[in-house]
C-alpha cells in the first residue's frame, strides 16, 4: 500500500506573489490584505452599530477619520519600535512611508485611530464608547486578515522549530536570519496570531449575545483578550525590535506594551463591573444629537418616530357614534320617556336634548354633524 506524504511544513508564497504590476501601478499583497481586513471590519461594525440603534451612515462618517489616523499611527509606532531599519547604520529614512513593504504597529494604530474616531464621532454626534463597542470585534477581524500580508512578505516569523507546521522562509530573502542554515523552519507567528484573533472574534460575538457589553465594556474586553495572546506570540518572534529591560528582564518593547495594556484593560473592566451598572439600552448618540427624519421628528434608538401628533380622547358618546356613522343616541326626560335628538319636522335638535348633551360633554351642537 502506497503511503500518503504528509506536509511537514508550511511553505511561504513565492517572492513574486508579494506584488504584481497592473499597468504603471504596482499592487502589493500586503496592502490588499490590509484593505480586505478594513472592509470586513466596517461591514461587521456597521451591522453591530445598527443593532445598537444607530444609523449605518454614521459608521462611514467616523471611519473616514479613524482609518487614516490609524494607518499613520501604526506606521509611526512600527518605526519607533523597530528603529534600526530606518535610523540604524544601514537604515533608510525613505522607507518610513513605504507601508506596503510591511510594518504597522497595532498600538499606534489603536491610539491614533482612536483620536480619529473621536473626531469623527463628535462630528457625527455619536458616543465614542458606543462606536468602540460596535467596532471591537471588527478590529480584531481586520487584524487577523492583515496578518496574511506578513505571510506574503515572509516576515514576522518566530524562532526555529522542528514542529510539522514550521514555516519555510526563502534563504535568499532579506528577512532570513544570517545565523541559520538554509532549510530551517520557523514558528509561523503570523498564523498563531491570525488564529488567536479569529477565535477572539467568535468569543466576543458569543459573549455579546449573553451579556450587556456596552459602555466601553466590549472594547476593553477586546484589548484584554488580544494583549493576552500577543504577549506569548510576540515573545516567540526573532525579527529586529527595540529591546527594553525592566525589573532585570529584557524583552521586546511590544511584550512590555502588551503587558501594560492588558493590566490597564483588566483594571477598567473590573471598575466597570463594580462601580458602573450597564444601562439597559444606552443611546449611541450624544445628548441632543439624535438624527432627525425628513419632517424633523426625533428618531429614537429603535427607529420609532415621534411626529408630535397628539391622541384624541372621545369624551362624548354622541361624538363616538357620529364618527362611526351610527344614529345619534336618544335622551330621556324626567319621566323616563324617549326624546329624539332631532325634531320630526325641522331636523333641529330639541332644547332638552341639547341641554342634556351639554351637561354630559359640554360640546357645541352643529347642524349636519
Amino acid at each position: 500500500m502506497t503511503g500518503i506524504a504528509v506536509a511537514a511544513s508550511i511553505p511561504s508564497p513565492p517572492s513574486e506573489w508579494a506584488s504584481f504590476a497592473l499597468g504603471p501601478v504596482t499592487i502589493h499583497a500586503y496592502a490588499l490584505c490590509i484593505l480586505a481586513g478594513i472592509i470586513l471590519a466596517l461591514i461587521l461594525t456597521q451591522k453591530r452599530f445598527v443593532a445598537f440603534g444607530g444609523h449605518a451612515d454614521a459608521v462611514w462618517d467616523i471611519a473616514i477619520w479613524a482609518i487614516p489616523f490609524g494607518i499613520i499611527g501604526g506606521r509611526l509606532y512600527h518605526v519607533v519600535s523597530s528603529p534600526d531599519a530606518y535610523f540604524g547604520p544601514e537604515g533608510d529614512l525613505a522607507r518610513i512611508p513605504q507601508i506596503w513593504l510591511g510594518g504597522l504597529g497595532i498600538w499606534g494604530a489603536i491610539a491614533l485611530g482612536a483620536v480619529g474616531a473621536w473626531i469623527g464621532a463628535r462630528r457625527a454626534g455619536v458616543r465614542l464608547s458606543a462606536f468602540a463597542d460596535a467596532a471591537a470585534p471588527g478590529v480584531l477581524l481586520a487584524q487577523a486578515v492583515g496578518r496574511l500580508g506578513n505571510w506574503f512578505n515572509q516576515e514576522l516569523f518566530g524562532a526555529p522549530t522542528t514542529l510539522p507546521w514550521g514555516l519555510e522562509i526563502d534563504a535568499d530573502n532579506a528577512n532570513f536570519p544570517l545565523d541559520q542554515e538554509p532549510g530551517t523552519l520557523f514558528h509561523p507567528t503570523f498564523l498563531y496570531e491570525l488564529l488567536w484573533n479569529l477565535a477572539g472574534v467568535a468569543i466576543l460575538l458569543l459573549l455579546a449575545r449573553k451579556l450587556n457589553l456596552r459602555g466601553g465594556r466590549m472594547f476593553w474586553l477586546y484589548a484584554a483578550y488580544y494583549t493576552l495572546g500577543r504577549v506569548w506570540i510576540e515573545a516567540l518572534r526573532i525579527d529586529d525590535a527595540e529591546m527594553v529591560t525592566l525589573f532585570g528582564v529584557t524583552q521586546r518593547l511590544n511584550v512590555w506594551t502588551s503587558i501594560a495594556v492588558f493590566v490597564v484593560a483588566l483594571a477598567v473592566l473590573v471598575y466597570l463591573a463594580v462601580k458602573r451598572r450597564p444601562a439597559e439600552a444606552p443611546s449611541v448618540y450624544l445628548p441632543g444629537r439624535e438624527p432627525k427624519d425628513a419632517v424633523g421628528a426625533d428618531v429614537d434608538s429603535t427607529g420609532a418616530t415621534d411626529t408630535g401628533a397628539k391622541d384624541t380622547t372621545v369624551t362624548d358618546g354622541t361624538a363616538a357614534a357620529d364618527a362611526a356613522g351610527a344614529e345619534p343616541p336618544t335622551d330621556r326626560d324626567d319621566a323616563g320617556r324617549s326624546v329624539s335628538n332631532a325634531s320630526a319636522t325641522g331636523g333641529h335638535a330639541s332644547d332638552g336634548a341639547a341641554d342634556a348633551r351639554n351637561e354630559r360633554g359640554n360640546l357645541s351642537e352643529t347642524n349636519g354633524s
